[in-house]
């Protein structure tokens, strides 16, 4: 995150996710712009989303923020929770301290989950930034965390790793630090295979492949393969990214309208899952696509 980088020379910040892994990345990257020795005087993190601290006042909040930091150094003060559930005398309290903040001291907001436009205008003194990171831009924040490790990608293996652990970033993060591990400096889908699918030769694209050649075989030898290593709800998210690429290329209006009926069993079949209304949900969606594709042919 650039402000991060930046050493965050800005005494406020609001910074919003709905991920909690991006709130422990933006924790990590505050932690190490504290000196390990001033850590216990300069950095204090208040968790207003964990038991404990969720009912703790605001004003001993803002007495940490205010108190002249030690060493000469810069205090840093971060707070998480959600504060569209602040109430008004709060706010209130928020907005007399952005406009007179203490001096050589750092105050981070991380708020969770969305900020609406409502609460982004009733905030803007504080200026909200966000810092989720949106599914098309996945594959670049895998090139760069993997670029700062010293690796170096292919597309190919981006988009494999995708397709198996799904855009859950914390998972993706996990499989990032054990594929370093291996100290390789060049990481191809075929090294990608061997890490993190543990040598499993099938990924969700070629899932899609074979639903595409009408394989039956193929795609329920594959459906069994992949279903060792995931459950059918990150199978579906994973269908629905695959999918979502092929929808960004230049298709006929067919094409299109097929894609629309593949989005529709992908939305019933995540929802027959949540629901637990059929054992094999996923069974069911894979005859069903199966059959929309004997019905139009594509040139996806």
């Amino acid at each position: 995150m650039n402000e991060t980088r930046k050493g965050l020379p800005s005494p406020l910040y609001l910074f919003y996710t709905s991920e909690p892994f991006l709130h422990r990345e933006v924790l990590a990257a505050i932690r190490e712009l504290v000196p390990v020795a001033e850590r216990d005087f300069n950095l204090h993190v208040f968790d207003l989303l964990n038991q404990g601290d969720e009912n703790l006042p605001l004003e001993r909040i803002l007495d940490v923020v205010n108190t002249v930091s030690f060493f000469g150094g810069r205090r840093f003060t971060v707070l998480i929770g959600n504060i569209q559930k602040f109430v008004k005398k709060d706010i209130e309290k928020l907005y007399a301290y952005a406009s007179k903040p203490a001096q050589n001291s750092v105050f981070v907001i991380l708020h969770s989950g969305e900020l609406k436009k409502e609460a982004r205008e009733k905030f803007k003194v504080f200026k909200p930034v966000s810092i989720d990171v949106r599914e098309s831009e996945i594959p670049q924040w895998i090139k760069q965390r993997v670029r700062a490790k010293g690796i170096d990608f292919s597309d190919e293996a981006v988009e494999y790793l995708i397709s198996l652990v799904g855009n859950d970033l914390g998972l993706l993060s996990a499989e990032i630090e054990k594929i370093a591990f291996v100290g390789q400096k060049r990481i191809d889908l075929d090294d990608i295979s061997d890490i993190v699918a543990g040598g499993r030769q099938f990924g969700i694209f070629d899932l899609v492949n074979a639903l595409k050649a009408q394989d039956a075989d193929s795609v329920f030898r594959i459906y069994k393969s992949l279903k060792e290593t995931s459950d059918d709800y990150g199978l579906i998210g994973a269908l629905n990214w695959q999918y979502g690429r092929l929808s960004h290329e230049k298709m006929s209006r067919q094409d299109q309208e097929y894609l629309l009926n593949v989005f529709g069993l992908l939305n019933q079949a995540d929802i027959e899952i949540k629901s637990s209304g059929r054992n094999f949900p996923m069974e069911y969606l894979l005859i069903k696509l199966l059959r929309l594709q004997g019905l139009r042919s594509p040139s996806v």
